[in-house]
């Protein structure tokens, strides 16, 4: 939820414990998990700021506290700091007649020279003249050729200070000069640094062959004294040159008197000068034109620098962030998967994906199974409760997807808003059957589909690109009207952008167009509605609105935002106003795709041909499709070998809004399914063959078979019979809706069982198999072979043929009706009154009656009838008129009768004569 913030944070910024904070909630009526994870909406965290407020400020005065302890810390740490300058500046004027800054200027190029001759040209030596006097020195000439180097080098300063006040152009020369001299002295003392340092490889040459003086004449104590002064020389020097540069950004907006403005040139200069030639020379601090901010401030850096501090500081809180923000990454992840512990699977998945998916072993999954009573294999699919059993018992939540869901893995790529292009926008004509829906697309498209399609209703799902005289484009969609095609009614819905609602002005709503309306709501489509035959005399076009209105659907002309137009599809009357409307709302929806991507659309329709294979019509909706291509379409997969347009024009590539009809897939896909285009062959058929395995899994475990229950219920039926039905038919769309319309036919006592259903012409497996099973083959647009024909008449296998959708349902109706047991009922064919009794020996009572209403015959059943109430049901014995035997007596007759084994007959009483008869029961 935006906005929402996690317990834990919130627990730490108003500092108090999980336990008071879900206490206070609880009495507020606030219930929440005992997570620091739980996310708290801002109105229950306000609730908890303005509770512990006093906690929050406590919080904050404490930590005011520790900042400034820490801050009095630092102060004190500066104050030493400054105080430990001071001394070394004050100390520093002291040292300069000493000769170790000398010795640090001498020694720092020998131990950097003497490095690099041992390393990488070992037998340079050999090329200097080395005399005797240079090694048997002893150390104290030394010491005195050091320091009269030093005297010459005293001498000079002097003069460069004596110089100073000249011009500025005299001095560059004097200092090049300088230079030179300096480094002719470094030169000139080099080779005899030389000559001490390779007396350490001495003792390997073969040449030398006199005393060794290593031990003797070099003091190692000597050098490392002097890499320490090297060292401390360095870190003065970085310390000069930082100084210099900030006081020269500080001098730029103060304005110093002449005297100290010159001075402080001439020190920089002669610094700057110094740390050309290689000598470090003491720079003039001059503090008092600074803050004690700056000053502050400056000596800080500075130290941080000399001691390298700042830099490691700097990679250790670097490190510390990143140490920080895996935590957090780790925090966020391991709370995800508490968090989303549920696993998106398909419904028969096997035990070792199931253990994969959990991160568990698959031993555990297997003895989790055996422990409820199902012995499995790690190989084996389980169903949907075993999965949720053993999912629950690992402490995961499953969410079932299907096999489109789960194995749509490529990611939807998004498009670059400069690839997108505008595309034409696709549009379904919806409606009920007869109410002129193809009829309006022939007028635009200038055919008739009509004079194609059997009884003059479409049955098919028809997709066509329509050229506008204005040079715009249109896809339209022809959907069947009738009641079975509901689902390609809602495929149409869910496929396209605009939907148009046709309506016939001489008739009204019907049930087809209230559905095509829903289907369009459910697609949040916009729908244009387009009353159709305004041109007939009983048209009443107000009536239509009138009804739309009370769907609470109101059009433009009564008030509302719906778009409609009163149109004549035979005529043309305002069909250009119509497709205006359509392309005005088009042009709101500001459709757009990329024609530059792979494509991406939906399955239309899918059929068998002989001569050609599997057809499939497709509409692309994105991307652009070409020949070579490799799509998966459902569970088949193929390239595009060819692709025409609806009139079966070649094309080579279809863009966006484009239906066209591909050859090449190896199977009918099913009407509806997504078709996406794949760079790697073999991904494709990965996933193809994953989606036809669970599909064939699914198709197996829904089988039903029978149970004891099962049986039980039939027998006490009495008469229950089966009715199977082997099903092919032109197209996959066609095939469904036949299916559907089929099997809403089964009762309690007939059940129509759909053995197999397919796109393509009647074969002979599908005679055997109707043979084998006792089936009847309903054929839907398509006719047997010569060799099924043949089969079937050896097997005396009924096929029938239809063209037109209802009658096929109304012929499958009739025959469940002639398998139903006839219905027996009781017609009453008279009534007769007892006007007198006889009784006669050995026969029994005999009645003399009139035949009040309607007939009695001698074979009649009669019901004996005394006050209303029935005596005695029976048959009678012999029936005459006067002595004759009579079959019949008719009404206004007198007749006498004998009712069989029963003699208690009075005066008065009505015999009620009636028969049974078969009535042929029909389908609920």
């Amino acid at each position: 939820m935006p906005g929402a913030k996690r317990l834990s944070k919130v627990l730490k910024e108003l500092n108090i414990s999980m336990d008071r904070a879900l206490d206070f909630l609880g009495e507020k009526g606030i219930r929440l998990d005992r997570s620091p994870n739980t996310k708290i909406d801002p109105e229950t965290y306000t609730l908890l700021e303005m509770q512990f407020q006093s906690d929050a400020k406590q919080k904050a005065a404490s930590e005011e506290v520790v900042i400034n302890k820490m801050s009095e810390k630092k102060s004190e740490e500066t104050k030493k700091e400054t105080e430990q300058k001071k001394t070394e500046t004050a100390e520093e004027p002291k040292e300069e007649p000493k000769i170790e800054p000398e010795k640090e200027k001498v020694i720092e190029p020998e131990v950097m020279e003497i490095e690099r001759p041992e390393i990488e040209k070992p037998k340079v030596l050999g090329k200097i003249d080395l005399k005797d006097e240079t090694v048997s020195k002893p150390k104290k000439k030394k010491q005195e050729e050091k320091q009269e180097a030093v005297e010459e080098t005293v001498k000079e300063e002097k003069t460069e200070k004596a110089e100073e006040t000249e011009p500025v152009l005299k001095e560059e020369p004097k200092k090049k000069e300088e230079k030179k001299e300096v480094k002719q002295e470094e030169k000139a003392a080099e080779p005899k640094v030389e000559v001490e340092e390779p007396q350490k490889i001495e003792t390997v040459y073969k040449e030398l062959k006199g005393p060794k003086f290593t031990g003797t004449t070099i003091d190692l104590s000597e050098f490392d004294k002097d890499k320490k002064l090297a060292e401390e020389k360095k870190e003065k020097q970085k310390q000069e040159k930082e100084n210099r540069k900030k006081r020269k950004r500080i001098r730029k907006g103060v304005k110093p008197e002449s005297a100290t403005a010159q001075n402080s040139s001439d020190d920089n200069k002669a610094a700057s000068k110094d740390t050309r030639g290689g000598k470090a020379r003491p720079h003039r601090r001059q503090v008092t034109e600074l803050t004690e901010e700056e000053v502050s401030k400056q000596i800080k850096e500075t130290y941080e620098k000399l001691t390298n501090k700042g830099n490691r500081s700097k990679g250790a809180r670097h490190r510390r962030d990143k140490r920080k923000e895996r935590r957090e990454m780790e925090a966020m992840e391991m709370e995800a998967m508490e968090k989303d512990k549920t696993l998106r699977v398909t419904e028969f998945v096997t035990v070792n994906e199931l253990a994969s998916l959990m991160d568990v072993a698959v031993t555990d999954v297997i003895s989790a199974c055996m422990s409820l009573g199902i012995m499995v294999t790690m190989n084996q699919r389980l169903e949907a409760d075993t999965i949720q059993l053993v999912a629950d018992d690992f402490g995961f939540n499953v969410e079932f997807s299907n096999a489109e869901e789960e194995l749509d893995i490529e990611e939807e790529i998004e498009d670059l808003p400069e690839d997108l292009e505008p595309r034409a926008p696709i549009v379904t004509v919806m409606g009920h059957v007869d109410h002129g829906k193809t009829s309006l697309l022939d007028y635009i498209r200038k055919t008739n589909v009509i004079a194609g399609e059997s009884g003059g209703i479409t049955q098919h799902i028809g997709a066509y690109n329509v050229k506008l005289e204005n040079g715009q484009k249109i896809t339209f969609l022809d959907t069947p009207g009738h009641e079975a095609f509901t689902a390609m009614r809602a495929r149409g819905a869910q496929v396209t952008d605009i939907a148009i609602i046709v309506i016939a002005a001489d008739d009204q709503v019907m049930p087809q167009t209230r559905e095509a309306i829903s289907h369009a709501q459910a697609a949040e489509v916009p729908i244009v509605f387009a009353i159709n035959k305004v041109d007939k005399p009983t048209a009443n076009a107000d009536k239509v609105k009138e009804q739309l209105a009370g769907m609470n659907l109101l059009v433009e002309d009564w008030g509302g935002n719906i778009q409609s137009e009163d149109i004549s599809a035979k005529s043309g009357l305002n069909v250009a106003e119509l497709l205006e409307k359509v392309l005005l709302q088009a042009e709101m929806l500001e459709l757009k795709a990329n024609p530059k991507r792979l494509a991406v659309g939906t399955v239309i329709e899918a059929s068998l041909d002989k001569g050609r294979g599997y057809v499939t019509t497709l509409i692309v909706q994105n991307g652009t499709l070409r020949i070579g291509d490799y799509l998966v379409a459902g569970s088949h997969h193929g390239n595009v070998r060819a692709m025409l347009d609806e009139r079966g024009n070649r094309i080579k590539e279809a863009g966006p809004s484009t239906p066209v009809t591909i050859l090449g897939l190896n199977g009918a896909s099913t009407a509806g399914d997504k078709f996406r285009v794949y760079e790697d062959e073999h991904e494709a058929k990965q996933i193809a063959n994953k989606r036809e395995q669970l599909q064939r899994e699914m198709t197996i475990r829904t089988q039903k078979h029978i149970t004891l229950d099962e049986i039980g219920r039939r027998i006490a039926l009495g008469d229950f019979k089966e009715l199977n039905i082997i099903l092919k038919g032109d197209v996959d769309g066609s095939v469904e809706a036949l299916t559907d319309s089929l099997q809403k036919l089964s009762t309690e006592e007939i059940h129509i069982n759909i053995l197999y259903k397919g796109v393509g012409q009647i074969t002979e497996s599908d005679v055997l198999l109707a043979s084998a099973s006792d089936a009847v083959i309903i054929g839907f647009n398509v006719r047997p072979g010569a060799s099924a024909k043949e089969i079937a008449d050896r097997e005396e296998i009924e096929i029938r043929n239809y063209s037109i959708i209802y009658d096929a349902i109304n012929d499958v109706k009739e025959a469940m009706e002639g398998m139903l047991s006839p219905e027996m009922k009781e017609q009453v064919t008279g009534n007769v009154e007892v006007r007198e009794t006889f009784k006669v020996s050995k026969v029994g009572t005999i009645a003399g009656c009139m035949v009040l209403d309607g007939k009695i015959t001698r074979n009649s059943s009669i019901r004996l009838i005394r006050d209303g109430v029935v005596i005695h049901d029976g048959e009678l014995a012999s029936l005459k008129r006067f002595k004759d035997d009579v079959k019949e007596v008719t009404k206004g007759y007198e007749c006498g009768l004998n009712i069989q084994n029963y003699n208690d007959i009075q005066i008065g009483d009505i015999i009620e004569a009636y028969e049974t008869v078969e009535v042929r029961k029909k389908l609920k």
